[in-house]
Parts: structure tokens; C-alpha cells; sequence
């Protein structure tokens, strides 16, 4: 079977599952089949994670429920397939979500599903080596970890080492061996040095430094033009923000807001993300880890459209991904008609 195979059908089996892949799906609100009660509450879906803290800080602080003025209602995700599938049935109408993810969305329902309709986040995902890997060289016959085969790591983690010279397969052999596996086994393998790094997300990069004593081999924002790439966003059901434009741009007046707090006291909003992922999780990060992961990260409203495109593109080069135009993929006029008022430059789609 060959990769985009590979791909198509994991892609599938994730859209159709009834969880989350990665530890399991947590939902703090009820969901719905979408309809009626699109027009009396808004269903917001994030993750419980540190590149989702606009939605935990706006969630946390009540920005949201101010903002929109009707119920909002919340629903937790650990993977990216399950957010999208609830997006699908009608079960949330929003969501923060990673490139990947809405890409595929896009892809799946030829244009017909979603909207990107502002940044969140950028940057937050490194190369994490075990001290003895001195240089890129030394990468040869050893074994990294991705968090999930065609996930938006992993091919930024095949098509960096492509630019090195090196060949991989959807199967873990070539020059280097990627094996796909959840961010927290990871924190196990690398710990017991069945593996020799991994290419991952805030707060695991982190962690493996910390925790374990790993070292950053590449971080990935050295790779991107002003060191920025899309890392989270935030997506509608195109057929909820046609029915609603006024809670489109309503979510958007709190998500401004959100990433404004954040950006104003990023110590303080640390803290109040990490408050809101005990409460779901019940396991808060550590202070130096929040403290790692949080300065690695930027909060923003651009989209980062370039990146969006450059992945995809990237994805197509090692075989996870057949062409796709993303042409119409967001819709950014009401966050710049939020930004025009109070006062901020626009951001841009290309």
C-alpha cells in the first residue's frame, strides 16, 4: 500500500471513529446535530493544550460568554479527526483546531465544510535529540518519533530531513526511522531510549528537555520566514457562520481579546491556561515547563496563511497528501473588520 493510501485511509478511519485517538475524547459541553440551537448558543471546541491558549485564557476569563452574549458551550478534543468530526455532524459549530487538520477538512468536503477564520498560534514545535546526536549527520539510523503519520509534525519532520538528504518511508525504514506514536508514549520511549528524539508540539518539546534531558536539535521556527508558522487556528462550519455572521464576528471580538491578555501579560495569561487545563485534565503542567513551553510560543491573530500553504505543498512532496487547491480556504474579513475597531493592522490570506 502506498503512502497517500496509507494516509486516505487513517484519514478516514479517524473521521468515522466515534473518540479521539490520543488518550482518549473528553467533552465539557453537549453537542447536537447542529440546527436549531445554532441561533441561541455557540459550541466551541479547543484542546486542553498550551498552543490552545487563546481559547483557554478566553474561556477561563469569560471572554466568550461576554462577547457573544448567548450560551457557549464547550467541548474538549485531544486529536485533531475528532474535532473535525464533531465539526461535521453539527455537534460544534467552532473550533481551534492545527493546520493539518483543517487542510484535510477542506480537502474532504471539496471546500464545502469550513472556514479558517483567524490565527491563534505559531511556532512551538522542535526536533528534541538525545545529547549524544551531535549534528544532523548523526540522525542516520536512528529513530524519531511524530505524533501521528501525516499529522502536521510529521511532514514537517519527513520533508526536513528530504531537504537533508535523507529517505524515509510510511512504514518506519529508510535512513532515518519516524515512528508515529502519541505525544505522552513518547515522554515513555525517550525516557527509556527506545527512541532517539522526536519532532513535537509545545509542551512535550519541552518536556523532553526537562524531564528527561534531551536537547532542541531544530527548532522549528528557524525553518519559516520571520521565524513564523500556523501551529493553531481557529475554524467555523461555513453553514453556521452563513446562518449567523453576527456570532462569527462576536467570537472573534473574544478571541482578539483573548490574544490581546495573553500578549499584555503573558506570565499571568501562563497561569490562567494552565489553571484551565488542570481543570480539564487534571494534570497541570510544571512551572518550568509551562514557563519553556509558553516562551516558545506566539499568540496572534495572523493566520499565517503562507505557512498553511507551504505545509501542504510540503505534504504533497513526501507522498502524505494529494493536490489540493486551497483556494477560498479562509474567510478573514470580519476578524479585520474586529481588528479595524480597535485599532490593529489587518492580517492576509496569502
Amino acid at each position: 500500500m502506498n503512502a497517500r493510501r496509507v494516509l486516505a485511509t487513517l484519514a478516514l478511519m479517524a473521521l468515522t471513529a466515534g473518540t479521539a485517538a490520543c488518550g482518549g475524547d473528553t467533552a465539557s459541553g453537549e453537542g447536537g446535530s447542529g440546527g436549531g440551537t445554532a441561533a441561541t448558543e455557540v459550541r466551541l471546541g479547543f484542546f486542553p493544550n498550551i498552543t490552545h491558549a487563546t481559547a483557554l485564557v478566553g474561556v477561563e476569563k469569560g471572554l466568550y460568554q461576554k462577547d457573544l452574549g448567548v450560551p457557549v458551550k464547550t467541548s474538549t478534543f485531544n486529536a485533531g479527526p475528532a474535532a473535525i468530526e464533531a465539526l461535521f455532524s453539527g455537534a460544534i459549530d467552532a473550533t481551534y483546531i492545527g493546520p493539518n487538520p483543517a487542510i484535510n477538512a477542506w480537502q474532504k468536503s471539496k471546500g464545502k465544510a469550513i472556514k479558517i477564520i483567524a490565527g491563534a498560534a505559531s511556532g512551538g514545535v522542535s526536533l528534541v535529540v538525545k545529547p549524544e546526536i551531535k549534528t544532523v549527520e548523526d540522525l542516520k539510523g536512528k529513530k524519531i518519533a511524530t505524533p501521528q503519520l501525516g499529522n502536521t509534525q510529521d511532514v514537517a519532520l519527513r520533508y526536513w530531513l528530504r531537504s537533508k538528504g535523507f529517505k524515509t518511508d510510511t512504514k518506519g525504514g529508510g535512513d532515518v526511522h519516524i515512528v508515529p506514536q502519541e505525544n505522552a508514549q513518547t515522554l515513555q520511549t525517550f525516557a527509556t531510549g527506545d527512541i532517539d528524539g522526536a519532532w513535537v508540539p509545545e509542551p512535550f518539546a519541552s518536556r523532553l528537555v526537562l524531564e528527561s534531558g534531551g536537547k532542541v536539535l531544530q527548532d522549528e521556527r528557524d525553518l519559516w520566514p520571520n521565524k513564523q508558522f500556523v501551529i493553531t487556528h481557529l475554524i467555523v462550519r461555513q453553514d453556521w457562520a452563513k446562518a449567523h455572521p453576527d456570532l462569527v464576528k462576536k467570537l472573534l471580538q473574544a478571541h482578539v481579546e483573548a490574544n490581546k491578555l495573553i500578549n499584555d501579560d503573558p506570565e499571568g495569561a501562563a497561569q490562567t491556561a494552565n489553571a484551565a487545563i488542570q481543570k480539564l485534565t487534571q494534570k497541570p503542567l510544571k512551572p518550568e515547563v509551562l514557563k519553556s513551553a509558553f516562551k516558545n510560543i506566539t499568540f496572534t491573530n495572523d493566520p499565517i496563511a503562507s505557512s498553511l500553504t507551504a505545509s501542504a505543498q510540503h505534504a504533497e512532496e513526501v507522498g502524505l497528501l494529494e493536490p489540493v487547491d486551497l483556494n477560498g480556504i479562509y474567510d478573514l474579513k470580519p476578524l479585520n473588520e474586529v481588528l479595524a475597531a480597535g485599532g490593529q493592522q489587518a492580517v492576509s490570506d496569502k
